[in-house]
């Protein structure tokens, strides 16, 4: 069993995502056995990002080894659900690493993308993108054999499972739910949106953005689809959900729209409650060691990390 700390990062120089985006180090090596390996956490989520961004086809190390079978400590395969604009390399830089590390099977996938292939994926309807995490969460269960499996997801892919889990049928197939600055709530974009619409702007722009982004008006605090998704509650019983937020998100504003109701099955988590030092914005929250220790004691919390405490950047992540 791999141990049960928080690696600190392995940072990777600038020059060395490039050349790995050139094709110098784009092979990862194959892992029979996920378990056991040692993969390099990039807690760095723009050095991730480059590369991941010109290999979107590639899954993120410690991912998609289909011959995994689940553990007898960790006896849910996680499947990971990227955010909007990104895809499931460059999402996932830290936490696929960091999670096969501590023996889990892991898995991701792209969804919602204008083409095959594309390094932009999350861009298409939300309910649609919806089914292909049904679909691909049947195949995860198919391959491993397991009952359920954990969702974590990022941004969109915090808040899209919960379409599934309430009127897909997902609620039946999932344990937990874990989202790093969900947009559950939808965002005014630091209230860009409230006052286009005051002005008579928001509807216009949203007939012309909903052709290339449908996601992304859909995400707008107060939209039809946000909506209808939250009416009757937020959550469904029967899965345990965790939030973990940050007050520098910038993205998901106010950062508070990402938490869900208080409840029994729900842990809302403000990652500056727990480390003051910690700088992450909506996009290092994927990969802030921080929130990955939270995440970390999500899945398995009868077996907690310590949750650390460094000096967290915007985008760049941990110094030093």
């Amino acid at each position: 069993m791999a141990r049960r700390t928080v690696r600190r990062a392995i940072r990777i120089p600038l020059a060395a995502a490039v050349a790995v985006a050139m094709g110098a180090l784009s092979q990862l090596p194959a892992h029979a056995d996920t378990a056991a390996s040692s993969y390099p956490v990039d807690y760095d989520f723009a050095t991730g990002a480059l590369v991941g961004f010109l290999t979107p086809d590639t899954p993120p190390p410690g991912a998609n080894d289909w011959g995994c079978k689940p553990s007898a400590a960790h006896p849910e395969p996680v499947v990971l659900v990227n955010g909007t604009f990104a895809n499931m390399h460059d999402n996932w830089g830290a936490a696929a690493p960091l999670l096969a590390n501590h023996g889990y099977c892991v898995f991701a996938f792209d969804y919602g993308s204008p083409f095959a292939g594309s390094p932009i994926t999350a861009t298409g309807d939300i309910a649609a993108s919806a089914g292909e995490l049904a679909a691909f969460t049947d195949q995860v269960l198919s391959a491993t054999g397991a009952s359920k499996v954990d969702l974590v997801g990022h941004s969109q892919g915090g808040m899209m499972p919960r379409y599934y889990l309430k009127n897909l049928g997902g609620a039946a197939k999932v344990d937990k739910l874990v989202g790093l600055a969900p947009s559950n709530n939808g965002t005014t974009l630091d209230g860009i949106t409230a006052l286009a619409s005051q002005w008579g702007l928001l509807e216009p722009a949203n007939r012309f953005l909903v052709q290339a982004c449908a996601a992304c008006v859909q995400q707008e605090a107060g939209s039809p689809f946000l909506t209808g998704l939250n009416a009757g509650g937020e959550t469904v019983p029967g899965v345990d959900y965790t939030v973990i937020a940050t007050k520098d998100d910038e993205v998901v504003t106010p950062y508070t729209n990402a938490f869900l109701p208080a409840a029994p099955n729900v842990h809302d988590i403000t990652v500056q409650n727990q480390c003051g030092l910690d700088g992450s914005d909506h996009l290092e929250i994927a990969a802030d060691p921080i929130a990955m220790a939270d995440v970390l004691n999500a899945l398995d919390p009868a077996h907690p990390v310590p949750v650390p405490c460094e000096v967290v950047l915007p985008v760049t992540g941990p110094l030093g």
